[in-house]
């Protein structure tokens, strides 16, 4: 396929554009592992590209995010004439907007690719939960602890699976809360991806004795891209 060069600082978009666009891609992050067997340039990691092998790629596009990249190292490539694409995904909404924006405006896709739509369909009625509606709490790290908090992308995913985040109405989007005040704060679920941390089947039972725990494939819920047309079973599943 010809079109843009383009270099990837986001696993998600990554997957994204690998899929939808071949051979558009010619640089990625270390942490890129989707789709297996993706072979492109690695370029560093999602926090400190290495801006030099960036540019020896003569990319015509960088895509990243608002998030998961740092602005000063976004500010070090526009500065060597780098067009750089910046997202913000906080809602399943403004991912099906990032993405398409990407895809179409940023890498010249004639149309929307087919698994977005696919997507858009799996999660305009996802099934109702057999258990109702819970309130729950979702680590992301431990040592130190931390919650999802107000205005995430996952929160918004978990929420219209009848999973509220007790945490959704605070100041921060990924407060550290210490362990003792997160196991007396009355959820009735705990969430635990499997990324950023690799929290294990046996974190549940260790840290929140007596508390229901989830374990969940973060790529379902934190990754925005060809995962979510199976997202909304996978998670369901997993949440029961």
């Amino acid at each position: 396929m010809t079109g843009p060069r383009v270099v990837s600082l986001v696993p998600s978009l990554t997957e994204a554009i690998a899929v939808s666009a071949p051979g558009l891609l010619v640089g990625a992050t270390d942490w890129c592992v989707r789709p297996a067997g993706l072979d492109v340039v690695r370029i560093g990691g999602t926090k400190n590209p290495d801006a030099e092998a960036i540019t020896a790629l003569r990319p015509d596009l960088v895509v990243a995010n608002e998030e998961e990249n740092r602005a000063p190292d976004l500010d070090a490539l526009r500065a060597r004439g780098i067009e750089v694409l910046v997202t913000e995904v906080r809602t399943l909404d403004q991912a099906f907007t990032e993405l398409a924006r990407v895809l179409v405006a940023g890498c010249g896709l004639a149309a929307r690719p087919r698994w977005l739509d696919d997507a858009r369909d799996a999660w305009q009625s996802p099934p109702p939960s057999p258990y109702g509606e819970r309130t729950a709490v979702v680590p992301i790290w431990r040592r130190p602890w931390m919650v999802l908090g107000r205005d995430t992308f996952a929160g918004d995913l978990l929420a219209r699976l009848g999973v509220h985040n007790l945490y959704a109405a605070h100041p921060e989007r990924y407060p550290r809360i210490p362990l003792d005040e997160l196991t007396a704060a009355g959820a009735e679920l705990v969430v635990l991806p499997d990324e950023p941390y690799r929290f294990t089947a046996g974190d549940g039972p260790e840290a929140f004795p007596g508390l229901p725990a989830a374990l969940v494939d973060g790529r379902f819920l934190t990754w925005y891209g060809p995962s979510l047309v199976r997202a909304p079973a996978a998670l369901r599943a997993a949440l029961r």
